[in-house]
């Protein structure tokens, strides 16, 4: 069974820097494309940052793109996913949510998500 456990959100202010973890587990877990996703208070979930399995290749969103860096670790059976924030906004105020994406990495694979982990930015 695959799990997803978020980490590392926290309050920063405008124009700082925070680091998400995603710790994925189960199996074959470290060879599926991953994703970031964040919903804000009131709207629906969207896409953040995509990664191929190998980590070669990556997407982000177009406001994210230049300040948000999508990275991974794998390892058997296991992966872990990391987004670092920097120059963050007051808009990028959400809960964060990992999961695995499809060939192009930004389509949710994945019906559940986890709990997520909330980004507070202050302005």
């Amino acid at each position: 069974q695959v799990q997803l456990v978020e980490s590392g959100g926290g309050l920063v202010q405008a124009g700082g820097s925070l680091r998400l973890s995603c710790a994925a587990s189960g199996r074959t877990s470290s060879t599926y494309n991953m994703g970031w996703f964040r919903q804000a208070p009131g709207k629906e979930r969207e896409f953040v940052a995509g990664i191929s399995w190998r980590g070669r290749t990556t997407r982000y969103m177009k406001s994210v793109k230049g300040r948000f860096t999508i990275s991974r670790d794998n390892a058997e059976n296991t992966v872990t996913v990391y987004l670092q924030m920097n120059s963050v906004k007051p808009e990028d105020t959400a809960v964060y949510y990992c999961n695995f994406v499809g060939s192009n990495l930004m389509d949710p694979v994945l019906d559940a998500w986890g709990q997520g982990t909330l980004v507070t930015v202050s302005s």
